[in-house]
């Protein structure tokens, strides 16, 4: 089984240089103004200069200088005497053909579990050991936080991430492993064991169950979303209140729309 590749960015928690301290991202002008619009965060609304200073490690000539240039292409906008990310990065981004293709295959299946299940449901793809989030549809009592559209979880705790491990290489496995479970609440699998009998019966049922691994209260379905007949292009989840979960309609409801983002994924190639 195999996937489909995306470049990662640096993670959106991270606020050290977000280089790494790559030395040629630091000597390059491109390298620079790149630090500069990874320095922003999703918590973040807007940073000061001296804030973009001390994340990106960049000299506080050249961060100024630069930003003065990402303010008139429109990549950074004014707010006050702070900066943030400006229109020009969502209009860009929504001409990246990956995230356009399945978002649109995704959507008319997406709205139509919200319709059916009034639960928050999930478009999420494969990013380095993360999920990514490329579609998220709620109703108003719905999970506000923890998830939002080009936002990322851990594989191995989501229910999304769990099916992308199932039916990758096994390789992926291994390297989630090896960079360590950390748990996000007390009900986190930690155990690789308990992990790959998990992964197991994924694989066997087309179907991930998560019980408050990512969010005490919440609980999430996911399956598999495939481009073809080997390639996986994501997967597909709906996230409710626990004592509001209902298993086995919902994984059915999962099943029939999943199956239809697959056909128009392989009817549009």
């Amino acid at each position: 089984m195999t996937t489909l590749p995306l470049a990662r960015p640096e993670s959106a928690a991270d606020t050290t240089p977000a280089g790494g301290g790559d030395a040629e991202a630091m000597n390059s002008v491109l390298g620079k103004a790149r630090l500069i619009i990874e320095a922003f965060t999703a918590e973040d609304d807007s940073l000061s200069l001296a804030e973009l200073v001390r994340r990106t490690g960049v000299a506080k000539a050249s961060v100024h200088r630069l930003a003065q240039e990402l303010l008139g292409w429109g990549v950074l906008e004014r707010a006050g005497n702070r900066y943030r990310l400006g229109l020009r990065l969502f209009e860009i981004g929504q001409r990246v053909p990956r995230q356009r293709i399945l978002r649109e295959a995704a959507l008319p299946y997406m709205e139509d579990l919200l319709l059916a299940t009034q639960e928050t449901v999930h478009f999420a793809i494969h990013d380095g050991l993360d999920v990514l989030y490329v579609e998220k549809l709620m109703v108003h009592r719905g999970l506000r936080k923890q998830s939002r559209v080009a936002g990322r979880l851990p594989l191995f705790c989501t229910a999304t991430g769990k099916v992308i491990i199932a039916f990758s290489p096994p390789a992926l496995f291994h390297e989630v492993v090896r960079h360590g479970l950390t748990p996000l609440t007390h009900k986190t699998i930690v155990q690789p064991g308990r992990l790959a009998a998990q992964l197991d019966k994924i694989r066997g049922d087309r179907l991930a169950v998560e019980v408050e691994e990512t969010r005490l209260g919440y609980t999430s379905l996911a399956v598999p979303v495939f481009a073809d007949s080997s390639t996986l292009a994501g997967a597909l989840s709906i996230t409710a209140p626990t004592f509001r979960m209902k298993q086995g309609r919902f994984a059915a409801a999962l099943h029939t729309a999943a199956h239809g983002i697959s056909r128009t994924l392989q009817a549009t190639g």
